[in-house]
């Protein structure tokens, strides 16, 4: 598409076939400021035309063209140009935006983390390696090592809005290898429960703000992508929260119905199709699109997770899932640095990287926890959108580093 400027008078009238129905343009001059090619990759007419539409038009006719997700990719910056397009990014901006908005109030200081960090120093295989002249370093998997320390320097709470790095080989729809992470960490003064809440009222508030300020980017996604919103608890009503072993329980029950194969070992982490039929049952059962499943085993997560006292088998963590996908995973951490360093020998994690972090904790550190989310996921599952890659501006996955 040509770029141009147009001189005209605007007079009201009656359009049918435009998104404006009740005015139009009439022109006096044109000019051309930007030409664009004869062909374009694709038509734009073809690439705003929503699923429901292409697919009740299949068997007629004049079937409409459905534009290919690569073709869409490769040129990115005109698939954007697609008004669901460009809503869903103004959407993605709008929950940046509320997340700060809502721990900003609360006190919370927001900070930027390194992303360039020494070998792997979070424990994880999966990570990008990079040469820091002639030293080995990686991309931070999270901020999860700097947000701990940054209490340990008496911040009242911290958030932060940035670059994740995960170097996993998964071609999935809800799968990146680069996304942006919307984390949190804040002192625990009597049990991890309070991180839980302020996690449950921040996403409350935040997707009631969607519904009432962005009404109209809603509107037009969900003209492209038909949704509904999601049912959460109001932010003065206590989070859904579903402890493991109710959760196993009901997905027993499922299982033993047919719904899908037992479980052969009941603290193994959940599978992509556990977490779809759980979504759907506490939907059935509790009526809320979002809650937190608790007290997830010790086994399945990182060695700066706090065990829980009575049963160390469990920790004090949970995951945060929306629409039957997890958003989001946090605990209350391992404050003790006695405790930490046996953590990290038991899961198996070199203590020699991680020095400066457990020497904060030698230091002095409250009890704390926090989580992290993914915005993409969030925005995703919120629009009820078949694939993650439709809510990334320019896409990072393991076939894709352009552009």
């Amino acid at each position: 598409e040509s770029v141009v400027d147009i001189c005209g008078v605007l007079v009201e009238a009656n359009v049918a076939s435009c998104t404006q129905t009740n005015v139009e343009l009439q022109i006096h001059r044109a000019y051309c400021v930007c030409k664009a090619a004869q062909t374009l990759p694709f038509l734009m007419a073809d690439a705003q035309r929503s699923e429901v539409d292409i697919q009740a038009s299949i068997g007629t006719d004049r079937p409409f063209v459905r534009v290919l997700p690569d073709l869409r990719l490769d040129s990115r910056w005109l698939d954007l140009r697609v008004p669901g397009h460009n809503a869903i990014m103004r959407l993605q901006a709008a929950v940046c935006r509320l997340f700060r908005d809502q721990l900003t109030r609360r006190g919370f200081v927001e900070i930027h983390s390194p992303k360039l960090i020494s070998g792997e120093s979070e424990g994880g295989s999966e990570v990008f390696r990079v040469d820091y002249f002639g030293t080995q370093a990686s991309l931070a998997q999270s901020p999860q090592l700097y947000k701990q320390m940054a209490i340990s320097a008496d911040f009242p709470g911290v958030f932060e809005v940035g670059p994740v790095f995960r170097a996993e080989k998964s071609n999935t729809n809800r799968h990146l290898c680069e996304f942006t992470g919307l984390d949190l960490e804040m002192p625990i003064n009597w049990h991890y429960g309070e991180v839980i809440q302020v996690i449950h009222e921040t996403l409350s508030r935040l997707f009631l703000a969607l519904e009432q300020e962005c009404a109209a980017e809603l509107a037009v996604a969900r003209q492209m992508y038909p949704s509904e919103a999601p049912q959460v608890p109001g932010p003065s009503e206590p989070p859904c929260l579903l402890h493991w072993e109710e959760g196993q329980q009901m997905l027993a029950e499922a299982a033993a119905a047919g719904v899908l194969p037992k479980r052969k070992d009941e603290m193994a982490d959940l599978s992509t199709e556990e977490e779809r039929v759980l979504g759907r049952l506490v939907r059935e059962k509790y009526g809320s699109d979002l809650f937190f499943l608790d007290r997830y085993p010790s086994a399945v997560r990182p060695f700066y997770t706090m065990p829980t006292r009575d049963q160390p088998e469990y920790s004090n963590s949970y995951d945060v899932i929306f629409r039957g996908q997890e958003i989001g995973s946090g605990a209350q951490r391992c404050h003790d640095p006695d405790m930490l360093e046996a953590r990290c020998v038991e899961k198996g994690v070199p203590t020699g990287p991680l020095k400066s972090y457990i020497d904060a904790f030698r230091h002095g550190v409250p009890p704390h926890g926090g989580v992290g989310l993914g915005l993409e996921r969030i925005v995703q599952l919120y629009l009820g959108l078949d694939n993650i890659r439709k809510a990334s501006l320019f896409v990072r996955d393991p076939s894709r580093l352009s552009p």
